[in-house]
């Protein structure tokens, strides 16, 4: 049942009963005479991080103190400093056996916890001083236990071993939520448990295998890696080969079409200058036949034939000489020859 956290009590009862001795014992302290307190026990320290609870003849005072000098009734009054800061506690030689029936034992559990301020009296108006033993050290040792009880050793060892710790937290933290609240539970750290030599052997042995069957695996992705790099890499070679062919094919046809476009125009010039040639020529020829038609008269024609007869005078040696006959018949026939 949670009785919900107690406030602590103000002044020590017994007080009222020595105040002349708290005022000696102090006198004294304040005067160097440790002595006096050590051997009557009227003054005790709380240290830091702690606060002071009382017992007087075996039943729990409602007092608690703070950290700092304190009195009390010597004989008559027990007083314990209580940690209220957080501590780690170490539950060693654990052992538990696995389903499977393999006794294994965790050499060191280490659970950090707080006691809160607000809960000191309740916890140990329940539970006493040694509270952490009932709820840290047995409580360890019964859930681990437990959970070696439900799974097998490949599941403690292996598989689950790196869920232990927050498996152990929860359930410690969990019961001390119900049955202790002031304590808090903040981290549980399992060390990897001691196996049967033969056992650990055999695991090993499995490790071995599984490290060269996860090298293998690397290397096989390796040189997958770098065949892909080499295919990237070959592709991009192709691509890049492509495009310079691309590049050097739409150069050459633009040279061959610059080429072409230059011979169109030299075509076209000259034939321009041939039409030129022509049309001068023909021009030439046409004015010398109208030339022509206006020079080639009968008198003309006539004028020709004599000085071409005259030019053609030959010397014959033989009997016989060829006859020609000089007449003007013969010339005007001469002359219709040239259709003038």
């Amino acid at each position: 049942m949670d009785r919900g956290p107690r406030p602590g009590a103000t002044a020590s009862p017994d007080v009222n009963l020595v105040q002349l001795l708290v005022f000696i014992c102090t006198l004294l302290s304040a005067l160097s005479v440790p002595a006096f307190s050590g051997i009557f026990g009227f003054l005790h320290e709380v240290p830091e991080g702690h606060v002071g609870v009382y017992w007087r003849g075996g039943a729990l005072l409602n007092t608690i103190t703070d950290p700092g000098f304190h009195l009390k009734i010597p004989f008559l009054t027990r007083y314990e400093p209580i940690q209220v800061t957080i501590q780690t506690d170490e539950v060693k030689d654990i052992p538990c056996g696995t389903k499977g029936g393999v006794m294994i034992y965790f050499e060191k559990i280490e659970v950090v916890n707080r006691l809160r301020k607000e809960y000191v009296h309740e916890t140990m108006l329940d539970f006493g001083v040694t509270y952490d033993k009932t709820w840290i050290y047995d409580k360890i040792h019964h859930e681990i236990n437990q959970f070696c009880s439900a799974h097998t050793l490949q599941d403690v060892y292996i598989d689950m071993f790196d869920q232990i710790d927050e498996k152990m937290k929860e359930a410690i933290q969990n019961d001390c939520t119900i049955y202790a609240p002031g304590i808090e539970i903040i981290s549980v750290r399992v060390t990897k448990p001691k196996i049967p030599e033969a056992i650990a052997r055999n695991y090993e042995q499995m490790e071995e295998e599984r490290t060269k069957f996860l090298i293998e695996i690397e290397k096989q992705k390796v040189a997958e890696k770098e065949a892909e790099t080499q295919k990237l890499k070959a592709v991009t070679e192709a691509e890049k080969d492509a495009q310079v062919s691309k590049i050097l094919m739409q150069q050459r046809m633009m040279e061959k079409e610059s080429i072409k476009l230059q011979q169109e125009i030299e075509n076209e010039m000259y034939f321009a200058q041939e039409k030129s040639i022509a049309d001068s020529n023909f021009y030439k020829f046409k004015k010398e036949a109208d030339a022509n038609k206006l020079l080639l008269t009968p008198a003309y024609l006539e004028s020709k034939f004599m000085e071409a007869i005259a030019n053609d005078t030959k010397i014959i040696f033989g009997d016989k000489v060829p006859n020609m006959v000089l007449d003007q018949k013969l010339l005007q026939t001469y002359s219709k020859g040239f259709n003038v």
